[in-house]
């Protein structure tokens, strides 16, 4: 009995320094266990960019039908969504082009065509003149998570496959445009990005693209935004139907908020997201159906509404003019308003 005892203590406890009997994981020291977790992570970074990179292009925009380097007027990124050569990227990267040209990771060059654009989301979607390209997958950008890991891919300044690694730092963020337009609904990540990472994908660990990254704060570290994947996919599903996205527009400036669980149970809602409305613009539809700042929309038609993406998506089925019920809390008190929605200007 008592050698047992003697044999459990030995094979579990810590190793004796003249013994020669302890296992090679107990002899790991601190330093060796930080060693494999950072290549645990560096592993995922790899696999990710393995599957990934070859979808990522560069854009190059040329004047006067020119792609030569001293005709061009900008560069960016872009990631293949269809083997058929269907490309995103951002609207402010494309805007000034007179012609397009994209550029594969293995050094492949192809003339490009745009297929339709999207200021009011800085969306823009292209077509390369090939097919069977490699494609990326696109996530749900409505799961991410503040802290998760965020891989930045693009091309900044002509150099291929470039990769930079931080976290989702924030959600439902919003910025204005280049062109002076509020995005909204935009992904707050401490991934580093250069001028030339527009249009290129931010992915997740599992080696889905979550967003499209779309600016950076002139000299400050540790911010990029992107537009979120749901978002980037609807435009160009709108965009590939009509050519164009036609969308009902409120006239308010709004963004996704999870609420706690006392008032979802007291509003008796299907979700524990809302739209939360950040500003409401003057003579818009919306203030002259008595929406206001900080109201929280949870129905719009009957329909159940947890982020701006339900609300674009409600509007762009919705025809214009035609009056519809939103439904809002704010605090204890929920009501109903009418709204009539007008086409957004394009």
């Amino acid at each position: 009995m008592n050698e047992q005892i003697e044999v459990t203590i030995k094979t579990i406890g810590p190793a004796d320094d003249h013994a020669g009997s302890s296992s090679e994981s107990d002899s790991k020291t601190p330093g060796d266990r930080d060693t494999l977790l950072l290549d645990a992570y560096s592993q995922a970074v790899v696999s990710v960019v393995d599957a990934v990179g070859p979808s990522v292009v560069s854009v190059s925009v040329g004047k006067n039908g020119n792609n030569r380097a001293a005709d061009q007027v900008g560069a960016g990124s872009g990631v293949v969504i269809a083997p058929d050569g269907y490309i995103l990227t951002n609207d402010h990267v494309i805007q000034k082009a007179d012609s397009l040209e994209v550029v594969l990771t293995d050094g492949s060059r192809y003339s490009a065509a745009l297929i339709g654009t999207d200021p009011a989301t800085d969306i823009a979607v292209i077509r390369a003149n090939t097919n069977f390209l490699p494609c990326a997958t696109l996530g749900d950008s409505d799961g991410l998570r503040v802290g998760q890991l965020a891989i930045a891919m693009g091309n900044p300044y002509g150099f291929q496959s470039t990769v930079s690694t931080g976290v989702v730092s924030a959600l439902g963020r919003a910025l204005r445009s280049t062109r002076g337009q509020l995005i909204e609904d935009i992904i707050q990540h401490t991934a580093p990005l250069n001028p030339g990472n527009s249009g290129g994908p931010l992915v997740d660990s599992a080696g889905k693209v979550i967003g499209i990254n779309t600016a950076i704060i002139a000299y400050a570290q540790g911010i990029g935004f992107a537009v979120p994947a749901n978002t980037a996919m609807w435009v160009a599903s709108q965009i590939l139907s009509h050519g164009r996205v036609r969308r009902g527009f409120l006239g308010i400036a709004a963004c996704r908020r999870p609420l706690g669980r006392r008032m979802v149970r007291y509003h008796g809602l299907k979700g524990n997201h809302v739209v939360e409305v950040l500003s409401v613009e003057p003579k818009s539809p919306a203030a002259k159906a008595g929406l206001k700042k900080n109201d929280l929309i949870i129905a719009i038609g009957g329909t159940s509404i947890q982020s701006v993406d339900d609300l674009h998506r409600f509007l762009a089925d919705w025809p214009i003019g035609k009056p519809v019920e939103i439904e809002i809390v704010n605090g204890q008190s929920r009501k109903r308003l009418t709204v009539k929605p007008i086409e957004a200007a394009v």
